[in-house]
């Protein structure tokens, strides 16, 4: 039986400084890729437009509020007009693969009836993340009959010659307080290359109640024979929830075994979003998000390995 985690914040690690303009504001959805002894850590930041970008900044994980690097420019930048991605970039997930980086990254495009789209995109690096290039001017997880609204967010493990993908799935738009809200959950796909997937709608974590109407950024680890998945999810404002699997596809929701919650002031007090827990010399760390989807910037904990 599973016990309750304990997450011990180590505080605020970084924000966006205000400039240059593709770093005016936020600092989200963090996804940790480690290079050498160092993390590189990538995020999507706001320019003036309020259109998002991806860079990085790296780290020591035992200084991890001294920025060694920051990215002068995005390493993933908008999509040409007309694309997918062409009002906005968000991050989501690296799998590094036979001498390769698998980025896999949301793209945001304007709507009428609504005020978003976003589906996923993968761009791959050869010479260690320094550059990448786009698979494709299209997602590759369009619209479909069995995602018909929207795609986002994905988490990837490759197991054998499997890949596993864990991502966001719109369910639906509705109308409340005179505005379009969004549904979305989590569902499941797999694939043999990462590049082209195969879905068949299965609802890996769904709505507990009908206050509830999103279910966020997936974080899945394998950890003795068991997955583990960390994710956020919304009535009011976003909290991180957690989930337990023995085959990655039929999910328990455990979020009381959470362990981490908002403060009591600060940065975080408000919101906590956006998960991404990794293994590091066998400690567990997380980073996060705390108040105004990232406005406020990266936070970083680590668990307590008593508990």
């Amino acid at each position: 039986m599973s016990r309750t985690q304990r997450w011990i914040k180590k505080g605020l690690i970084f924000a966006a400084p205000g400039a240059p303009d593709w770093l005016h504001s936020h600092a989200a959805l963090p996804v940790a890729d480690r290079i050498g002894d160092l993390h590189r850590v990538y995020f999507s930041s706001r320019d003036k437009a309020g259109r998002a970008q991806v860079g990085y900044f790296e780290i020591k994980l035992n200084a991890a509020d001294k920025i060694l690097r920051l990215s002068a420019t995005p390493v993933i930048a908008l999509g040409p007009m007309g694309a997918f991605d062409d009002s906005g970039v968000t991050t989501s997930w690296i799998v590094n693969h036979q001498g390769k980086k698998y980025h896999y990254y949301s793209g945001w495009s304007l709507g009428v009836t609504v005020p978003f789209y976003f589906y996923v995109g993968l761009v791959l690096s050869e010479d260690g993340g320094e550059s990448y290039q786009r698979v494709s001017c299209a997602p590759i997880l369009e619209r479909n009959v069995i995602d018909p609204y929207l795609t986002a967010s994905p988490c990837v493990l490759v197991e054998d010659d499997l890949w596993r993908m864990w991502y966001v799935s719109g369910t639906g738009w509705e109308m409340k307080e005179g505005k379009p809200r969004h549904h979305y959950h989590i569902r499941y796909a797999e694939s043999s290359d990462g590049i082209h997937w195969r879905r068949e709608g299965r609802v890996c974590i769904d709505y507990k109640s009908r206050d509830e109407y999103a279910i966020a950024r997936p974080c899945v680890i394998k950890e003795n024979g068991l997955y583990k998945m960390w994710y956020s999810h919304r009535g009011e404002r976003y909290r991180i929830g957690y989930a337990e699997s023995a085959d990655g596809i039929e999910w328990n929701r455990k979020d009381a075994q959470c362990g981490i919650d908002v403060s009591n002031s600060g940065w975080d007090s408000e919101m906590i979003a956006y998960p991404y827990v990794f293994e590091h010399e066998g400690r567990h760390y997380m980073l996060y998000n705390g108040d105004g989807y990232g406005r406020t910037g990266i936070g970083l904990a680590v668990r307590d390995s008593s508990c």
